[in-house]
């Protein structure tokens, strides 16, 4: 876990509750996928600190919010925003396009 981004292990109260967006990184351990873009949200969470929180959610410790939020395959990124899904990337992508895709939530 990188230094910017928080273990989500109170889902409710971190992430439907927070008052900054949320970006939720859905990974398993024997993901390898999941390893390639953990730098990623790292980079992110580092850069876009001010303006969002960043919490990485173990799927296989709580398949419960996987299966409440349809996530078939991980890695799986969610941007939550006032408690609702804004942004939803599946599989490995690249900074470049998921920062496209979730700064017109960011104000």
């Amino acid at each position: 876990m990188g230094s910017k981004t928080f273990e989500v292990n109170q889902f409710d109260e971190q992430v439907l509750k927070s008052e900054k967006p949320v970006l939720v990184d859905f990974w398993a351990e024997w993901c390898g996928p999941c390893r390639m873009i953990a730098p990623v949200v790292d980079q992110i969470a580092t850069e876009y600190g001010e303006q969002l929180k960043v919490g990485k959610l173990d799927a296989d410790q709580y398949p419960e919010v996987l299966q409440s939020y349809g996530i078939m395959g991980i890695p799986t990124l969610i941007l939550f925003k006032g408690g609702k899904p804004v942004v939803r990337i599946t599989g490995f992508q690249n900074k470049e396009r998921i920062t496209a895709q979730i700064k017109p939530h960011l104000s």
